[in-house]
């Protein structure tokens, strides 16, 4: 299901299970992130099961969870700038930055304004 211009449901459905439980908010924002950027967000991760997320290592208060969350893949240092200042720009407050991709959440019971590397 098409969920704004440039992502659909299946996106951040949960590769074990197909739980697609992403809040709309979250994904109204990241639209917005990738209008500003100007470039397609290819999503590595949404939607987490609990099983999946104990799978690849998540945190059990994981936002994949709960909704909130995606990893973007990045393809190189100018890729990552551009995405992070975009989505920066559209409000979000909490990212997890590694060398392939940018974790991106706005999850309401988590602290705001961190960033952090994997």
């Amino acid at each position: 299901m098409k969920l704004t211009d440039h992502f659909d449901s299946k996106e951040f459905a949960c590769p074990c299970c197909g739980k697609d439980d992403i809040k709309q908010v979250f994904v109204e924002m990241l639209e917005k992130a990738r209008v500003k950027a100007n470039r397609a967000f290819i999503l590595n991760s949404g939607m987490r099961c609990i099983k999946h997320n104990a799978e690849v290592g998540g945190v059990d208060s994981s936002a994949h969870v709960r909704g909130f969350a995606a990893d973007i893949k990045v393809h190189n240092n100018a890729d990552r700038f551009v995405i992070h200042k975009a989505l920066m720009d559209v409000g979000f407050t909490r990212f997890g930055i590694a060398k392939t991709f940018i974790h991106v959440d706005c999850d309401p019971d988590k602290p705001n304004k961190t960033e952090w590397v994997y």
